[in-house]
Formats: C-alpha cells, sequence, structure tokens
C-alpha cells in the first residue's frame, strides 16, 4: 500500500484514538484500551498510537484518583509537533458526530500547518453500513436474552447535535429486520426513558433487559440506567412498570465486532493520512 519513501518515515507518524474517556478503571480497561489495541494492531509498525481524551474533567479525576495523566487531543498534537512527527491521523471513539467530534474538528484547525498532513477518522456510526453491522453485533452478543416476553432496551447518550437522528435510524432498522423487541433511547436527547417505556407497554413483554448503547459503561451505565437506588433510574422507572428488570454492565468496546469497525475506519484514517487520494491505494 505504501511506497519506500514512507517505510522510512517509521516512527514519525502518529494515530491518536481520541476518546471521551470514564473514571472507571475497569470499564477504561475493557472498553476503552481494547479498543486502542485493535487500532495499534491495524495501523502497522509506522505508527505509535497513543490515547486521549476530549474532556478535560475526566483527565483531571483519573489524574487525582490514579495518579494516571492522559493527554487532552490539544496537548497529544503539541507533543507530536514538538517530537518532529509528520504525519498524523486522528481516529474518534466517540458513536457519532456531535459536539464532541466538532470539538475535535476546531482543535485540529489549530494545528494544520503543524504538520505535513493531519486527518481525522469517520466515528463508529457513520455509514449505512456502520449501522447495519453495529445492529447485527447487538443482536449477536444479546441473542441469549431475546425471546418473545423480553424487550431488550438500549440506553445512548444522546447529543444536542442533529447526529442525534442516528438513534432514530437504528430503531428503524431493528424495525425493518424484524427485531421490534428491541428499543432504543437516550439519556439526555430524544427518544426519552418516557418514550421507550411507552413504546415497550404497546408490546406483551414481561421482562425488560437494560444495556448501555455507549463505548464504555461506565457512570451513565451504573447510575442512569442500573441503580436500584435511583427511583428515577432507567432499571427503577421499568420496575415500577411491573416489569421484571435486569441489567447487562458492558459497553460496546467490549464487544469485537466493535473493535473491528474502530480499527477499519482508523486504517481508513492513515491511508487518509499518507495519501489524501486513499481510494487509489486500496
Amino acid at each position: 500500500m505504501y511506497s519506500d519513501r514512507d517505510h522510512e518515515l517509521k516512527n514519525k507518524n502518529e494515530l491518536l484514538v481520541v476518546s471521551f474517556g470514564t473514571t472507571s478503571s475497569e470499564s477504561r480497561l475493557h472498553c476503552i484500551d481494547s479498543v486502542e489495541q485493535a487500532i495499534r494492531e491495524s495501523a502497522g509498525d509506522d505508527w505509535i498510537v497513543r490515547g486521549c481524551s476530549t474532556s478535560q474533567t475526566i483527565i483531571n479525576l483519573i489524574h487525582k484518583r490514579e495518579g494516571i495523566r492522559i493527554d487532552s487531543v490539544e496537548e497529544a498534537l503539541q507533543k507530536a509537533k514538538i517530537s518532529g512527527s509528520k504525519y498524523i491521523a486522528i481516529q474518534p471513539t466517540h458513536l457519532m458526530k456531535g459536539l464532541e467530534y466538532e470539538k475535535i474538528k476546531v482543535i485540529i484547525s489549530k494545528f494544520e500547518r503543524s504538520f505535513e498532513s493531519i486527518t481525522l477518522g469517520d466515528p463508529l456510526l457513520s455509514s449505512e453500513e456502520d449501522l447495519v453491522r453495529v445492529v447485527t453485533a447487538l443482536a449477536r452478543d444479546s441473542a441469549e436474552f431475546d425471546d418473545s416476553e423480553t424487550a431488550l432496551v438500549f440506553m445512548g447518550h444522546g447529543t444536542e447535535a442533529a447526529a442525534n437522528d442516528i438513534y432514530r435510524k437504528i430503531q428503524e432498522l431493528l424495525i425493518s429486520k424484524g427485531m421490534c423487541n428491541y428499543f432504543i433511547g437516550t439519556v439526555e436527547a430524544e427518544p426519552s426513558l418516557e418514550d421507550v417505556i411507552l413504546a415497550v407497554d404497546k408490546g406483551s413483554y414481561s421482562r425488560v433487559v437494560l444495556r448501555p448503547l455507549m463505548l464504555v459503561a461506565g457512570n451513565h451505565a451504573v447510575n442512569d440506567m442500573a441503580s436500584a437506588d435511583d427511583p428515577d433510574s432507567w432499571y427503577s422507572r421499568f420496575t415500577a412498570a411491573g416489569y421484571e428488570t435486569s441489567c447487562i454492565i458492558k459497553g460496546l468496546g467490549q464487544i469485537p465486532e466493535i473493535r473491528d469497525i474502530y480499527a477499519e475506519h482508523a486504517k481508513k484514517a492513515v491511508s487518509q493520512a499518507i495519501h489524501p487520494d486513499y481510494s487509489d491505494y486500496l
């Protein structure tokens, strides 16, 4: 794929894997670190792969609690500039092109003249093919809970950006595939928890299985979704509605097929960094 000249650039290329982050060390290990490793394996030896975060709050909390210092995107790019890196590829682990993705684009604009090229990869849900692959992976990973009496409810984060429409598209895709016992909701946008409860109530389900539609099973999954002590949690609300409710605390980063999608997007970003007309080299 690459020319002899490209191989001379070994250790002068950097692939930054950008996540919002999580303060849960276990979820970080099983979700973020596992995605970074999949990307590292796909990138090849000519690329230094490093993780960084878009959330300064998460960065500060991890440093305070664990003594681990994670770079912000701007810090990581500044280090790459100082080290003399020539080509930069950035692969976000975000699900969609929401506000965090837009934040990365703003930061990149400050460094466009600092490198020979800098490219931004696609988040998880960026094409119709991505949606189909993610839905297929979710169905396979939830197969043991999938029966006529169980509603499988996935909790997404939600965003104020137009990209929030992705959740509606996923729901429509599920219905088109006959997976009518699968439901999508969000914590901070639409569809809301109330919307999902109303949709589930229209069926003849006796059980509800909740799981996060997020890269990591962090605070949202543990508190907003699964908390038995919070009367407003999804678990408590569905239980109060009369359903036998259980929770799966598992982030998308723990699913191999999901990691594969991120790795493929990163490989594309790497190709674009070296060869802007990357399609000629695939």
